[in-house]
């Protein structure tokens, strides 16, 4: 039996989370490769560390955390500052296995039951880390609440009340078959029946997400499961299984078995069938499909195709998009945003500017409550949060380079007004040494450019006009930027050629060691809205948008030269903003 050693690490936001480490025989020159473990919610994990004897891996190290909240991790009972936070520490687990033990994360396999496996589902589509495999047992997608409307009934007393908690109604007897498990959970003193409303209402959102994307994961995958569960419904699993993108995916439906799948009676089979599926993906070199091609053929293509194409006339839904163009039509009348939109397209830069400041305007109460609705839209929440990500990793890209004794040479190829640069400035010293911001538009660089001068930049900074499409421009730069930015630019154009031009241009700029900052829009609840009712900046045609995963997105920029070393998405899942290093 190996034992265990008892470990602690540091998440984003500065918490210790305990976890479990069982170390394996690498043989020597041999890359170390891992198994991670992720037990199910109101657990830890000890509860799942059984499987490390049973999958019989011995040259393979383990690791199981106990996710904030549960088992040794501190925290409230069964509660997390967010679901996107529980996620976000899934990534900073790995990154910690990387430092501390040299583990890549093509070298690590992700073993997953219930809420764990929705966590770590999430955490695949929305980070794209290239693991090895991923192995979900009985994912909690929807999560079988018995009383009819609970879950519009739990977010209603949340606006009432704020966050509180609820009891699992789930016996033991109904998790597993065997005795022992559930004489053991229920003696347990580190297992917790509570979970927060936050955490449970995040978990359905994600897992809707999830599994109407799940297209965006490429990971090879293997799906469990269980015959005969009465906490989660099977129909959301089903359907992540048929729309997975994966070229390697299987699926067991194990006839019998209880919510907890790999804690049953009878697993042996079930067990084997994980320990086969690892053995064979760690055996096989880590590939991916290639997605450069994703403009010209696929899932997202065929979904702005499908967005840009005209409804029947006098069909109801054509009728409804168009009162709702004629509605946003009168209300642009009294809201000061809605007529910027109108004006200057809802993508340009004057709008994103106006929704970052965030405070509404128009030409009475009536229209300010209008704007006010106007910026809370989850898109513009969304682009809101964007920024402070981008601010973030602009401020760590500096310290670095600072770190490294380098210039800090900034240049942003599509500035709009600039306001994200300038602002990611505050409370930084030295200043960096230079700072350029671009933009096709003669508007922004006009606005841009006051804004400079009102915030006292003109010794280091300057706006220029420049497309941001043209490599040979691009490559051309003076100075040669040390930290590059290009934020909500690429998701305005499907083209992946027009992309791949800009960063390569980008690439050829950018010094050997230097940063890049880029964004992505992985996903969007509002892309018909978008499509069908809002105007762009291209002389007011319809503002269709194709979204990239970010595994495209990411694939985009690695061939350019870049390689990433960390990201941020905001806890809906519609934006991502990423760090990379060029290293070629």
């Amino acid at each position: 039996m190996r034992e265990a050693q008892h470990q602690t690490f540091t998440t984003h936001d500065g918490v210790e989370l305990f976890y479990r480490y069982w170390p394996g025989t690498t043989a020597p020159g041999e890359p170390r490769q891992a198994v991670l473990l992720f037990h199910r919610g109101h657990e830890h994990s000890g509860r799942i560390a059984h499987l490390v004897d049973e999958l019989n891996l011995p040259d393979h190290d383990f690791f199981a955390w106990d996710a904030r909240g549960h088992g040794l991790s501190p925290g409230a009972r069964g509660d997390s500052p967010g679901f996107a936070t529980s996620v976000r520490d899934v990534q900073t687990f790995c990154d910690h296995l990387g430092a501390a033990y040299g583990i890549d994360e093509e070298n690590i396999a992700v073993i997953a039951q219930s809420v764990g496996a929705v966590i770590v589902a999430t955490w695949v589509h929305d980070y794209a880390p290239r693991i090895r495999s991923l192995v979900l047992a009985s994912p909690a997608f929807k999560v079988k609440l018995y009383v009819p409307f609970a879950r519009q009934g739990l977010a209603l007393m949340r606006r009432w009340r704020g966050n509180f908690f609820v009891n699992s109604y789930v016996k033991a007897r109904f998790l597993s078959h065997d005795p022992q498990r559930v004489a053991s959970y229920d003696d347990d003193p580190l297992i917790t029946k509570a979970i927060s409303v936050n955490v449970l209402l995040g978990l359905y959102d994600a897992a809707e997400r999830v599994v109407a994307d799940a297209q965006a994961i490429q990971v090879p995958t293997q799906l469990l499961i269980s015959g005969a569960d009465f906490v989660v419904h099977r129909q959301p699993q089903e359907q992540f299984f048929e729309r997975l993108g994966s070229l390697h995916k299987e699926k067991h439906v194990l006839p019998g078995f209880f919510h907890d799948t790999l804690g049953e009676q009878r697993r042996e089979s079930a067990v084997a069938s994980v320990r086969r599926f690892i053995l064979h993906n760690f055996q096989q070199p880590a590939a991916r499909p290639s997605l450069l091609a994703a403009d010209r053929l696929g899932l997202t293509c065929a979904e702005s195709e499908s967005l840009a194409a005209p409804l029947p006339r006098n069909s109801l839904r054509e009728l409804y998009w168009r009162m709702t163009r004629t509605g946003m039509g009168f209300g642009s009348r009294l809201s000061s945003g809605l007529k910027l939109g109108f004006d200057t397209g809802f993508d340009s830069g004057s709008t994103l500017d106006y929704v970052y400041r965030n405070t509404p305007t128009g030409t009475s109460a009536v229209g300010r409550l209008i704007d006010r609705n106007y910026l809370d839209s989850i898109g513009w929440r969304g682009i809101r949060q964007r920024k402070l990500h981008v601010e973030e990793l602009l401020r760590l890209a500096m310290a670095q380079l600072r770190d490294q004794g380098r210039e800090v040479r900034i240049v942003d190829i599509a500035a709009g007004h600039g306001r994200y640069i300038l602002e990611a400035l505050q409370g930084i010293d030295p200043l960096p040494e230079s700072i350029l911001l671009r933009d096709y538009s003669d508007i922004n660089v006009r606005d841009g450019g006051a804004l400079i001068r009102d915030k006292g930049l003109e010794a280091i900074a300057r706006f220029v006009k420049g497309d941001a499409f043209d490599r040979a421009d691009l490559a051309a730069l003076d100075p040669k930027p040390t930290l590059a930015v290009v934020s909500g630019l690429y998701e305005l154009f499907a083209d992946n050629q027009m992309v791949s031009g800009s960063l390569a241009g980008l690439a050829d700029a950018v010094e050997p060691g230097g940063y890049l900052v880029y964004t992505g829009q992985p996903w969007h609840p509002q892309l018909e809205l978008i499509a069908r009712a809002l105007t762009s900046h291209r002389e007011g045609q319809a503002w269709v948008m194709r979204r990239r995963t970010q595994a495209e997105m990411d694939q985009l920029v690695a061939a350019a030269g870049f390689r990433k070393i960390g990201m941020r998405v905001d806890e809906w899942g519609i934006f991502s903003v990423s760090l990379a290093q060029r290293v070629q």
